[in-house]
């Protein structure tokens, strides 16, 4: 048995040193199949990041009638914060929401002067409501147009943002699925890639094999040393996929952060290197042993 494994050890040895620009364009095939697997995995980070940024900045909003005290509305913050739909809700004075807009149209002379001329503030206090789920924003509002506090309410703004609430979800919810969807395609195709890499370097051992069924080798013997360089493949091809990923995190991480401070993809990738590095690997000795298995079979008559 050890005599046969070392045997097999050998042969797949002497095998990647002799078809050395075959092995090295499946090696690179591995890498790029390996990166764009590691790549998803971590724009998966990324894309969860950007797609709940643009979900945090929507909300509804509910504006009170003049005569609203502020306690009456901090009271009705208080009940909607009890309801489980609810995520978060944020009171907004009518002084601060009169600095808001001043501090948004400052450079704005026409909107300025239009402010002066009014000659008083002419907005409401307002809650700005956040759902836990964008499918709760109508239950939400249906809530407040039927709560007892309803003769406190000037206006609710949820039919007019809803079509913008409905594309925003409906445009995340899509990005997610097709991300899915192209991952999956890729995979199948990198697979397709790396087989018929590794078919060609058997091609040119078929005599080699046609001469080991004459002496009657076994199938597991003459897989063995194809099994061994695909194994050998997929573990040089994830050092490799680690190497690169290691330095484009490194570099770009803090290039990212600038644009995106919450997003830091140095420290994740640190923080999940060794979960990385298992993907990586798995994916490469996945790759080649199930191809040279595949690759195989035709000349194994089976």
């Amino acid at each position: 048995m050890l005599v046969s494994i070392k045997r097999i050890i050998r042969w797949g040895w002497q095998g990647l040193f002799r078809d050395g620009g075959a092995a090295t364009a499946t090696v690179f095939i591995m890498v790029l199949t390996i990166s764009l697997i590691t790549s998803i995995f971590l724009l998966k980070e990324a894309s969860s990041f950007l797609i709940s940024s643009i979900q945090e900045k929507v909300d509804i909003s509910v504006y009170f009638k003049e005569n609203s005290t502020e306690q009456e509305i901090l009271n009705i913050q208080e009940e909607l914060s009890k309801i489980p739909e609810v995520q978060n809700v944020k009171y907004v004075s009518q002084e601060q929401a009169l600095q808001d807009f001043i501090q948004r149209h400052k450079e704005d002379p026409v909107l300025m002067r239009s402010l002066e001329e009014v000659g008083r503030n002419p907005f409401l206090a307002s809650l700005n409501i956040r759902a836990s789920d964008p499918t709760q924003y109508e239950a939400v509002s249906d809530f407040l147009d039927n709560s007892l506090f309803g003769y406190l309410i000037e206006k609710v703004d949820y039919h007019q943002r809803k079509p913008v609430i409905e594309k925003i979800f409906s445009l995340t919810a899509n990005l997610e699925k097709s991300g899915i969807v192209f991952s999956v395609l890729l995979v199948f195709l990198s697979f397709l890639v790396v087989f018929n890499t590794i078919r060609l370097i058997i091609m040119k051992g078929q005599e080699e094999i046609q001469i080991q069924r004459l002496v009657g080798a076994s199938n597991w013997f003459i897989r063995g040393p194809f099994l061994f360089q695909g194994t050998i493949f997929g573990i040089l091809s994830a050092l490799i996929s680690l190497l690169i990923f290691t330095f484009v995190c490194w570099f770009f991480g803090s290039q990212i952060s600038i644009l995106f401070p919450e997003l830091d993809m140095w420290t994740y990738f640190l923080s999940n290197i060794w979960t990385i590095f298992l993907i990586q690997l798995l994916t490469g000795i996945g790759l080649g042993v199930v191809s040279s298995l595949m690759a195989i079979r035709k000349y194994l008559e089976i």
